[in-house]
């Protein structure tokens, strides 16, 4: 399969016709036809769509088959699911390894980046534990280029990743005590920052509180993007890696039921980034910290900025999510809830 490279501009053209034509299929066709046209349907099993999920549903959205996303509707399962929290036990050692190395992902249908991840992915894995825990990272850098893991959070100075750059072939083991209680980050932090930074050198980092939160269907969102012509610009937004994945598979909920979602912003090259529901409120924790919340439909994030979203949705029905940067969202950074009784 040719690999092609889709410029900003080129997809935004592409985008142009959701503004003024009803059928929003047409940016599928355009997006395949400056791609290579790459069918992706053999790449894992298909859920069956509901009928509110077929066809067009009008000006800027699309949903369904209609949406221009790579890959299977499980194959981000372990980077929006994070693994269960545990209750606080005293003396218990959490352990986790991450491998750096060099790959190609394919962040749109036949749109392939260079990237540099932890585990495969871009972001990582979702590192948890409770406060209190010990954490112990083993860090093997399998990549072409020194790597370190800073994390965000509290811990000795000789494990903050930045003196201690790990070179290709070798590894390091980071452990400290998990705290404080949070929603946090961990990425590269060799320099050059913002390119370790932009290949995909990071991921979410959640400790929970001694005290555990209620009971939730929880979620994890990491927004990011992807400079894929070199220019210093990006050319598609994302949550989790795949523009527009969300949108081809609506993340399924229930009505009145408690859904939180941890949403982090690593997005390199542009200032800010945002998360804005559709039909509904929900409460805002920064940082998962402290006891201070914002009752809003719409947040913005800085590069590193993080906090805890909690919804319970009053209707059934898709509600749609996306970047209020419109750019950001014709882009890629668009998706759904599918709220069901």
């Amino acid at each position: 399969m040719t690999k092609r490279r889709l410029t900003r501009g080129k997809l935004l053209a592409a985008a142009a016709p959701l503004a003024a034509a009803p059928l929003v299929g047409k940016i599928t066709l355009d997006a395949q036809a400056q791609t290579g046209g790459h069918d992706h349907s053999s790449h894992g099993a298909t859920r069956t769509p509901a009928s509110h999920l077929d066809g067009a549903m009008g000006h800027a959205a699309m949903v369904g088959e209609a949406a221009p996303a790579v890959g299977g509707p499980n194959d981000l399962d372990t980077l929006l699911y994070p693994p269960p929290a545990l209750p606080f036990r005293p003396g218990r050692v959490r352990e986790f390894t991450l491998t750096a190395t060099d790959t190609e992902l394919e962040v749109a249908p036949g749109v392939f980046f260079p990237a540099w991840v932890y585990n495969g992915t871009a972001p990582g894995p979702v590192i948890r534990a409770t406060e209190g825990d010990t954490l112990r990272v083993r860090f093997v850098n399998g990549g072409g280029h020194p790597h370190t893991i800073h994390f965000h959070g509290i811990h000795p100075s000789d494990m903050d990743g930045v003196f201690e750059i790990v070179e290709t072939g070798d590894e390091f083991t980071y452990e400290f005590e998990a705290r404080p209680a949070g929603f946090h980050l961990y990425h590269c932090h060799a320099t050059p920052l913002k390119k370790h930074i932009h290949k995909g050198l990071y991921g979410a980092f959640i400790i929970d509180p001694k005290e555990p939160r209620p009971p939730a269907k929880e979620l994890v969102m990491v927004m990011n993007g992807f400079d894929t012509d070199g220019d210093g610009e990006n050319n598609f937004y994302t949550v989790n890696g795949r523009s527009f994945y969300y949108a081809r598979y609506p993340i399924e909920v229930k009505r009145s039921e408690l859904v939180r979602v941890y949403l982090a912003n690593l997005t390199e090259f542009d200032l800010i980034n945002s998360f804005h529901l559709h039909a509904d409120f929900f409460r805002y924790q920064p940082t998962g910290t402290g006891d201070s919340w914002e009752y809003t439909d719409t947040v913005m994030q800085c590069q590193g900025q993080r906090g805890v979203l909690e919804v319970q949705f009053a209707g059934t029905g898709l509600h749609m999510f996306h970047a209020h940067q419109s750019e950001f969202a014709e882009l890629g950074w668009m998706g759904f809830f599918d709220v069901i009784d």
